[in-house]
């Protein structure tokens, strides 16, 4: 059975988590495009 008090001390737990995922993401996409930018040349 779910309880609630449980879930209201596991969702800032959570939370961060979640952020922190996203700020992996956010940054692994970002040096993907800063490489892929310096180093293709111009390629037309």
């Amino acid at each position: 059975m779910l309880q609630f008090s449980n879930l209201s001390a596991t969702l800032p737990i959570m939370l961060v988590g979640m952020v922190g995922i996203f700020l992996v993401i956010g940054v692994i996409i970002l040096a993907v495009y800063l490489l892929n930018h310096l180093f293709s040349g111009n390629k037309k």
